[in-house]
């Protein structure tokens, strides 16, 4: 065991009590409008984007504070691709694959010239915001066109009937299917972090078991509280599922794979890493080609939820996806950063978005906001990285 002083004990959980802070914040300033269960439902799917296209900026962040400026234009293309073939009357599986392997190749064109060519990745996928903005408006011939497919909006997370149904029934106004879930997800999780403090303690590593398990038991009490909320409007949203499954892959990846430490390893030393074997070149080719696979997933959960495709769809997305890395604790150094921390960072930024705009202050004023809070996440990454030197 070891023990943790008040201050490491504030930098290690900032940004969570950031969160905390700031939905206190707004249960005040809204009258507690900000957490009823519509306007929660309706933080997760508005923001499900930004879960997904974090995640791939994360991997992208880690190879040395590296950013993808184009994932926002091709969130707009490969929606605009599939929202026409559907249009057309196309397979709605034939058209989501086309628009993954859309996406798939864009990140792959870009990872080319980032890996191989040496072009900057600011330069590349500043090229590719143009570019693949352009091409979204050459698809889309300058106008929106609506999707109609049910099945499609359904599974991703657009229309009236998004939800998982009440396998269960008889809750008196909840939704016992989404209530038993959330139990679930919160036993699971509780018993992974048991079984972890396990093994590290056999193994004789040195961990802060009180913090450990205060932070699990919040987090434990948080998801059932948040499924609860749900429970009472419609049950768990489908876009819930794509943002969990694509959390959960992720952060087995960047923890628990040789992809995930290679992708560490290069943001922390890509000199020592390309000594030591490792294709650093390939690193960066994967992990721009992963980011343009999410982008294309996050374009069919975009359309999804609005129904239809438009040329301005995806403006700014990268900008959220960056500030959330980074908020969440991702370091414009690269090399550090987590899935976890990528959660609390598009949270928080769902947050501010809501209870803004329930109370009303204009999206300019939102973005100013936006500004601040992603400036002081990096003035912090600064400060801490110049201490430790």
């Amino acid at each position: 065991m070891k023990s943790i002083s008040i201050g490491d004990f504030f930098k290690k959980y900032t940004m969570i009590l950031a969160l905390v802070v700031v939905a206190i914040f707004f249960s005040i300033t809204t009258q507690g409008r900000i957490l009823y269960p519509q306007n929660i439902n309706n933080l997760i799917s508005q923001n499900g984007y930004v879960f997904v296209l974090a995640a791939g900026m994360l991997c992208c962040i880690l190879t040395g504070g590296n950013i993808d400026l184009s994932c926002g234009s091709v969130v707009c293309f490969a929606g605009a691709i599939g929202a026409v073939m559907m249009q057309a009357g196309a397979n709605m599986w034939l058209a989501v694959i086309v628009m993954l392997l859309a996406g798939l190749a864009i990140g792959a064109f870009q990872g080319f010239w980032i890996a191989w060519v040496k072009v900057p990745p600011f330069i590349a996928t500043l090229a590719g915001m143009y570019t693949f903005r352009g091409l979204s408006n050459v698809v889309l011939q300058g106008y929106a066109v609506d999707i109609s497919n049910e099945g499609f909006k359904n599974i991703f997370g657009g229309g009236a009937n998004c939800y998982v149904p009440d396998f269960i029934g008889k809750g008196g106004g909840l939704n016992m299917t989404c209530l038993l879930v959330g139990v679930i997800a919160a036993a699971i999780y509780v018993l992974l972090t048991l079984r972890k403090v396990a093994v590290q303690k056999k193994m004789g590593i040195a961990q802060s078991l009180t913090g450990t398990y205060v932070q699990t038991a919040v987090i434990g009490v948080v998801a059932v509280w948040l499924f609860w909320k749900l429970s009472k409007y419609k049950g768990i949203p489908t876009v819930l599922i794509w943002i969990a499954a694509v959390l959960l892959i992720y952060n087995y990846v960047t923890s628990r794979t040789a992809v995930g430490r290679h992708l560490y390893a290069v943001g922390g030393n890509e000199k020592a890493t390309r000594l030591s074997g490792v294709n650093t070149r390939l690193v960066y080719f994967i992990a721009y080609a992963n980011m343009g696979f999410l982008a294309a997933l996050a374009g069919i959960l975009t359309v999804a939820r609005a129904t239809s495709a438009q040329p301005t769809y995806g403006q700014g997305y990268e900008m959220d996806a960056i500030a959330s890395c980074f908020i969440g604790g991702a370091s414009a150094y690269g090399g550090t950063g987590k899935i976890s921390g990528v959660i609390i960072g598009a949270t928080l930024m769902g947050l501010i978005n809501q209870g803004m705009s329930i109370m009303g202050i204009e999206a300019n004023y939102q973005r100013v906001v936006k500004g601040i809070v992603l400036l002081l996440a990096v003035m912090f990454d600064v400060l801490s990285k110049r201490e430790k030197r």
